[in-house]
C-alpha cells in the first residue's frame, strides 16, 4: 500500500505549504514510482476559505487521521483548543507510528502535545518568543530550514515545505527518487543555507533614542576594527555601563551586534554588487576573505559565493 500522507487544514488557510507537499507527494507522470497517496481532511467537512479568497471543498473530517502515515500540519491557525479533536487524533497516530509534520504555526499542535519536549525544532522566526513563552521546553531553532527527528519534523517557513517534504522521500526511498521529484519541481533534493538569509537581523528594527548616535557612527566607521573601548570613548560612556545599556535595549552584547552589523552589510553587497569577497570583506571591517568566509558560514550555514547565487 502506498504511504498515505493527510494534510490538515483549517480557516483560514495557506494554500502555499499545502500545494507544496501535494506536488511533491502527488502523481508525476508514468516513469516516476507513485509511493504516496495525499489527501486533505478538516474538522468541519465542506467548503474551508483559504487565503487566496477563494473556498476549497475539503470532503474528509479528522477521522481520515486514523489511516495516515504521515499527518501534515501547515498553517498558522491550527491549535488545539482552536480545533476540538484535533490533538486527540493526532496524539492517537503518533502513538501507533504515523509521522507527524508541522510547518509555520502548525508547530503549536506537537509542542503543546509534549512531543517535542526537550527536542530542537525548526520555527518560524516571528514566533520564537511566542513559542518559547508558552512551551519552554521545546528548543526553537529560528536558523535552519527543517529538524527532523524521525516521528515529527518540523519547518518553520511555508517556503521550506518542499525541503521538509524531499527530505522524508530521501529518508524513504533514496536520493535518487528526491532528485527525479525536484528536478521535476526545479528544486534542490537538498538545499543550502537557512532561514537567517531572509528574516531582519536583530541589528535592525527600532533603535532606542540613547543609542541612536553611537549606532550611528558605528555603521559609519565599519570597516574599521572597532573595539568596545572605542564605542565606549565615543559615547562617553564606561565599557561596562556601555555593555549593560545594549543588553538592556538591544538584548544583545556591543560585539553581537557589531558583528550582525557586518554580516547584515555583507548579506547587501552580496546581494547588491558584484565586488569580490575580498574588496567586500575590507568594506565591512572583515579584514580577511578567510575571517568573512567563517563568520558568514558561522551566521549563516551557507557559504557568501552560494549565498549570492541564490538572489542573483
Amino acid at each position: 500500500m502506498r504511504h498515505r500522507v493527510v494534510a490538515v487544514v483549517g480557516s483560514i488557510q495557506e494554500m502555499y505549504p499545502v500545494t507544496c507537499a501535494s506536488a511533491v507527494f502527488g502523481y508525476h507522470g508514468p516513469d516516476i514510482p507513485q509511493h504516496y497517496d495525499f489527501a486533505l481532511c478538516t474538522e468541519k467537512p465542506g467548503p474551508v476559505r483559504t487565503t487566496v479568497g477563494v473556498d476549497i471543498i475539503v470532503e474528509r473530517g479528522l477521522e481520515a487521521l486514523e489511516d495516515a502515515d504521515t499527518i501534515l500540519l501547515a498553517g498558522w491557525c491550527l491549535c488545539p483548543d482552536l480545533v476540538s479533536g484535533l490533538a486527540e487524533g493526532v496524539l492517537a497516530a503518533h502513538a501507533r507510528g504515523a509521522r507527524v509534520m508541522a510547518i509555520c504555526g502548525g508547530i503549536y499542535v506537537p509542542a503543546s502535545l509534549g512531543l517535542l519536549d526537550g527536542r530542537t525544532a525548526a520555527i518560524h522566526w516571528e514566533l520564537t518568543a511566542d513559542l518559547a513563552r508558552q512551551y519552554p521546553r521545546v528548543r526553537t531553532d529560528a536558523g535552519v530550514l527543517y529538524v527532523d527527528h524521525g516521528d515529527v519534523a518540523t519547518a518553520g517557513a511555508s517556503a521550506t515545505t518542499v525541503d521538509l517534504c524531499l527530505n522524508q522521500v530521501r529518508r524513504e526511498h533514496g536520493a535518487a527518487l528526491a532528485m527525479r521529484i525536484g528536478r521535476q519541481l526545479s528544486a534542490a533534493p537538498h538545499r543550502e543555507g537557512c532561514q537567517r538569509q531572509y528574516p531582519q537581523l536583530p541589528t535592525t528594527g527600532p533603535i532606542p533614542d540613547s543609542l541612536a548616535p553611537l549606532l550611528d557612527w558605528i555603521t559609519a566607521n565599519l570597516d574599521h576594527p572597532l573595539t568596545i573601548e572605542d564605542m565606549a570613548v565615543h559615547s562617553g560612556l564606561s565599557p561596562r555601563t556601555l555593555s549593560r545599556h545594549f543588553t538592556d535595549q538591544l538584548g544583545v552584547s556591543p560585539g553581537r551586534w557589531l558583528l550582525d552589523r557586518r554580516i547584515a552589510s555583507t548579506r547587501a553587497l552580496l546581494e547588491e554588487t558584484d565586488l569580490p569577497v575580498e574588496t567586500i570583506a575590507q568594506r565591512v571591517g572583515l579584514s580577511s576573505a578567510v575571517n568573512l568566509r567563517r563568520r558568514f558560514h558561522k551566521a549563516l550555514h551557507t557559504t557568501p559565493a552560494a549565498y549570492r547565487r541564490s538572489f542573483r
